[in-house]
C-alpha cells in the first residue's frame, strides 16, 4: 500500500477531515459521552472532557503520519463533528484495512455512517492501494452490519467469541470487500 494519510473527503452532507485540537468539545458533546454509542465498542464512555481532549490530541499528533487514517465526520448542516471513522487495524502483507466507526446516537438511522464509509472506500482502494477492506460488528448490533452491507461489503461469517466490547467477550460478524469486487460493482 502507498499510505497517504487522512485526506479531506467531501460528500453531499458530510466533510470527512483529520481531527483538530478544537474538536474535543463537540466530540464530547456529540458522541464520546454517549453511553448508547459505546455499548458495543471497546472504549469506555468518556466521563470527562479531558479524556476526549487526550484522545483527540493523540489523533492530531498521529495524523502527521502517512499510515494513520482517522476522520472526523462533520455534518455540514451543523458544522461540527458528530462521529469518527478510521482504520483501526491493518495487515500490510495482505493489504487489508479494518474500518471502525461511530456517530452520536442523535444521528443514527439517517444514512450518515453509510455515507461516510462509502466515501472512504474509493480513496482506500484507488489511492492507498488496499486490496481488502473489512469491518465487523457484534451480532447484537445489527444496524452496524446494515451499514456494511449498504457499502458493498459481504457478510463472511460470524467468529465465535473473537472480539470484546463493553459487554465483555462477544462474537464478531465479519464483512469484507475486495478491490476486484468493488471495481466490478462500480462498472456494473
Amino acid at each position: 500500500m502507498e499510505h497517504k494519510g487522512t485526506k479531506r473527503i467531501e460528500t453531499e452532507r458530510l466533510i470527512l477531515r483529520p481531527f483538530r485540537p478544537g474538536d474535543a468539545a463537540a466530540a464530547y458533546r456529540n458522541w464520546t459521552s454517549d453511553n448508547k454509542v459505546t455499548e458495543f465498542l471497546r472504549w469506555q464512555t468518556h466521563s470527562d472532557i479531558t479524556v476526549t481532549e487526550t484522545v483527540i490530541g493523540n489523533w492530531v499528533k498521529e495524523s502527521e503520519k502517512p499510515d494513520f487514517y482517522q476522520w472526523a465526520i462533520v455534518l455540514k448542516e451543523i458544522g461540527e463533528p458528530i462521529g469518527s471513522i478510521g482504520v483501526v487495524d491493518r495487515n500490510e502483507f495482505l493489504d487489508i484495512l479494518h474500518i471502525g466507526y461511530c456517530i452520536g446516537s442523535r444521528w443514527w438511522h439517517r444514512g450518515i455512517t453509510t455515507e461516510a464509509f462509502s466515501a472512504i472506500i474509493p480513496y482506500l482502494f484507488e489511492e492507498v492501494g488496499a486490496n481488502r477492506i473489512e469491518s465487523q460488528h457484534d451480532p447484537d448490533n445489527p444496524h452496524s452490519g446494515g451499514v456494511m452491507k449498504k457499502c458493498g461489503l459481504t457478510y463472511e461469517g460470524t467468529l465465535r467469541q473473537a472480539d470484546f466490547s463493553n459487554k465483555g467477550i462477544v462474537d464478531a460478524c465479519m464483512y469484507g470487500i475486495l478491490k476486484s469486487d468493488w471495481e466490478s460493482k462500480k462498472q456494473g
